[in-house]
Formats: C-alpha cells, sequence, structure tokens
C-alpha cells in the first residue's frame, strides 16, 4: 500500500507474479472493506506516514501481518528515478515479498496516548516561547531597558511592564500577547495534569527520576519514545534510537570519520539534553564526567556525551530493575510528592510526608556530602584511563635500537 491522505494505490505479489490492484480510499468504511477481501495468510506492507497507525489498527485482524516500513531506510524508492504512486506501491509489494523490509515497532494504545500528549507538550511549549520573545522584541525596539525582575510575566514584571512608555498600539499589542500567553498557560496545565496522571504509579518513571536531571516530565517523554525498553538489546542500540550516536562514514582501508549527531528517532527524546544540563551542574558522577569531557573537547560535546550516558544508564536501571545507585534519596522522594501534587493529590498541611525531609538543610548537606565524595572517586577512577603515552626510552632500549638498525 502506498498511502496517502485520501486513497492508497496497491500492488500485489501472488505466486511471483507483481500486479497492480487499482486504489482504495483511505476512510474506515472503504478500509474495512477492502479487508474483508484478504486471506487470512495474507500479508501488506506500507510505509510509516501520518494516518498509518489508523489504517493497522483495521486492517491487522484481517490478515497474517502487517509491516510498516521506515521510508527514511526505504532507499528502493527514496533513490527512485522514476518515482509514481504505482510504482512504489510496487517496489514495496516486492520488498516485502522478499522479506526485504526495514519495520517500525508499533506501540501499543498507552505509548500512543502518551505520544500525543508528549507532541501536544511540546507544540504548547514552544508557543509560549514564540509569544515571550515577541514582547522581548516590542521592548527592545522602543529601546526600553532590561526588565529589574527574573520573570518578565509574573505579577511584578506585568505590573511594569504596564508603567512602560510605549506608543498605544504597542500597549495594545502587548496586551494581546499576554492574553494568549495566559491561554496557552492553562492548556499547558491540563496537560501537565494528564502526564502527571499516566506517571503516577509507574515503576519505570519512578526509577527513571532517580537519576539527576531526570524529572516526572522526561522521564514521561522517555517511556512515551521507548514503550518496551525490552525490544533494545543493549544500550548502544537505544543511544542509536534516541539520534545521540555521532555519524561514521568510512569506505575502504579509509579511516572512520564521526560527525555530528544522527538526531533520528523521535525529537521528543532528545529532552534527555536537557536533563544533561541540569546533572552537569549537579554533585555526583555524571558531574564528574562532563567536567573530563569538556575539559578536552569543549562544552557542547560534553553535554552530549552527558546525556548519552544518562540514555545508556537509563537503559541499565530498567534492564536490571535497579534504582541509581548514587542517587540522593530526599531529593527523589521530592520529585515524587511533585509529581503527586501535579497529578491533583490533596495538600497536607503541618503534616510530614513523602518529600518533607528535603526542606531538612542538614540532610541535605550531609546527601550532597556523600555525592560529592562519590563524584570524586570518579574523577580518581577515570584519571587512570586517560592515555599516558610510551614511557621514556632508556640505555637499554637505544642499544637495542642500534644492533637492530645494524
Amino acid at each position: 500500500m502506498d498511502v496517502h491522505r485520501d486513497f492508497a494505490q496497491l500492488a500485489v505479489v501472488e505466486d511471483g507474479q507483481l500486479s497492480d490492484a487499482g486504489q482504495i480510499a483511505c476512510r474506515p468504511e472503504g478500509l474495512r472493506a477492502w479487508a474483508e477481501t484478504l486471506r487470512p495468510d495474507d500479508e501488506v506492507a506500507l510505509e510509516a506516514t501520518g494516518n498509518t497507525e489508523a489504517i493497522v489498527a483495521l486492517i491487522k485482524p484481517r490478515v497474517a501481518r502487517v509491516v510498516v516500513s521506515n521510508p527514511m531506510k526505504t532507499r528502493a524508492i527514496a533513490e527512485a528515478k522514476v518515482k509514481t504512486d504505482k510504482v512504489d506501491a510496487r517496489i514495496l509489494a516486492q520488498l516485502l515479498a522478499a522479506d526485504f523490509l526495514p519495520p517500525v515497532w508499533l506501540p501499543d494504545d498507552r505509548t500512543r496516548a502518551l505520544r500525543r500528549i508528549i507532541a501536544r507538550r511540546t507544540h504548547l511549549v514552544r508557543q509560549r516561547t514564540r509569544l515571550k520573545n515577541q514582547v522581548h522584541a516590542i521592548l527592545a525596539r522602543n529601546l526600553m531597558p532590561r526588565p529589574p525582575v527574573s520573570d518578565l510575566f509574573g505579577d511584578r514584571g506585568r505590573r511594569w511592564l504596564a508603567r512602560q512608555d510605549l506608543p498605544e498600539d504597542e500597549h495594545r499589542l502587548v496586551g494581546a500577547l499576554l492574553r494568549q500567553l495566559d491561554f496557552h498557560g492553562d492548556e499547558l496545565a491540563e496537560v501537565d495534569l494528564d502526564l502527571a496522571r499516566a506517571a503516577l504509579g509507574d515503576p519505570v518513571v519512578r526509577r527513571l527520576m532517580t537519576v539527576p536531571g531526570i524529572d516526572s516530565v522526561i522521564a514521561v517523554s522517555i517511556l512515551a519514545a521507548v514503550g518496551d525498553f525490552s525490544r533494545f538489546a543493549s544500550a548502544d542500540k537505544l543511544v542509536c534510537y534516541f539520534g545521540l550516536n555521532p555519524q561514521v562514514r568510512q569506505s575502504g582501508g579509509q579511516v572512520a570519520s564521526h560527525g555530528r549527531i544522527t538526531k533520528a528517532g523521535r525529537a521528543q527524546a532528545r529532552g534527555m539534553v536537557e536533563a544533561a544540563w541540569v546533572a552537569s551542574r549537579t554533585p555526583g558522577p555524571l558531574r564528574a564526567f562532563y567536567q573530563r569531557i569538556k575539559s578536552r573537547r569543549g562544552l557542547q560535546i560534553a553535554i552530549v556525551a552527558t546525556a548519552r550516558k544518562m540514555t545508556a544508564l537509563c537503559w541499565h536501571l530498567i534492564a536490571n530493575q535497579q534504582d541509581y545507585a548514587f542517587a540522593r534519596p530526599s531529593l527523589v522522594a521530592f520529585k515524587e510528592r511533585k509529581l503527586e501534587l501535579r497529578a491533583g493529590a490533596p495538600r497536607t498541611i503541618a503534616k510530614r510526608g513523602k518529600g518533607y525531609d528535603y526542606n531538612n538543610k542538614e540532610l541535605r548537606r550531609h546527601e550532597r556530602e556523600i555525592v560529592e565524595q562519590q563524584e570524586r572517586a570518579y574523577a580518581v577512577l577515570a584519571a587512570h584511563w586517560e592515555p599516558h603515552g610510551p614511557a621514556p626510552a632508556g640505555p637499554r632500549d637505544h642499544r637495542q635500537r642500534a644492533e637492530s638498525a645494524g
């Protein structure tokens, strides 16, 4: 099936013979009627696109197998010199008959719902950023000073905005932008509520939150992108899926060249880079790793390397069913309590519940000292991994070289 928005072009391979099978409408009634004509031992192939999941849900119960192909890896179609709907459908049918299609993993209903919520949240965050940038642009073009408050869009910041000497039309534009910002903020709160309820009680989310820098939102984003961690045989496979591995080009006897990260997979999964920024400022072995890479390769490469290491760490935690060994218990409890409150749990006043220990400065200082000691231990251990170069040659070595040269 070469799928489009309104129709799908069909091609069939049967008994080694390739033939066109016309078109069908991409509507539920048309797809159901066509699925009734299929046999239980038939196999169907189509490329991943916007309406693929709905089509698969209608066809899958009627056939033996449905293969959703990765369009980026179907090079026979992507690089075809003659590219029409019929040609694409024929190539898909032939690759399916030869069992040579690179399939993509089909998520379950819960994972699909989480992906939709995460995508909606990402869109809302980008819209809010765009609106805030427009307000700052208005101030800049009217030669206004920098805001004296840390949050321009809080109560104090808005009062400061209202006192600025701006043209009347600019004042109205700022008011309109602030109203849109409030609307998107309310929508974002609703989305965060849905995410918190989905994450509450999930053992994978709770385990990922033991890693510094990973809060409930990033943990749910990772869970939505991965779905089932067991489908990755190693941590390197998960790193490649997140697109955090460098591009490699090598041919013949030439030395392999490494480029930028591939950025394959779901973009939301690379929120791990944001978590790496937090981990680089948090005491612990991850900060020591970041500082070691930064001293040799620079800040940007160090952040990406830290995100890659955190991704591998997440795979090992889930595969081994273990929490992060260097987690700070009071901080993890504080994260869990924030997640409960975001999910709508009632607030407790004057009661020592989960997360209360984080308010104890002495306990926080004690836990910080422990992880700082672990950070120093990691730095000492990693120092022995650094290459030291060959040992200086002694008199005996010079004599042996002279004899061999003679």
